[in-house]
């Protein structure tokens, strides 16, 4: 079972995220992209690095954008450490947000 974040830890880990924000226990991002393909495309990078560190986000998959959402469920829902290294694997993607 995973360790939810106290405040402090979020806050110190969010300063360091780039362009993820906390939604209530949520850690999230928009993407945007030139063409609604782009933005598939990205969708499937990220279920595959998600499959890598079995954990994985909500996807909104919209035209040219896409919004990804971590929370960790054997947490009770809230944040941790899963859920930053997530979205740094997936900024080290190098896609636009």
């Amino acid at each position: 079972m995973a360790t939810a974040f106290t405040e402090a830890e979020i806050n110190q880990r969010l300063g360091q995220a780039q362009g993820w924000e906390r939604e209530g226990d949520s850690l999230v991002k928009d993407f945007s992209f030139d063409s609604y393909l782009a933005g598939l495309a990205f969708a499937s990078s990220v279920g595959v690095i998600a499959e890598g560190l079995d954990h994985h986000p909500d996807m909104r998959i919209g035209w040219r954008r896409v919004s990804v959402s971590f929370t960790t469920h054997d947490a009770g829902n809230k944040l941790t450490a899963k859920d930053f290294a997530a979205a740094e694997a997936i900024d080290a993607l190098g896609y636009p947000d």
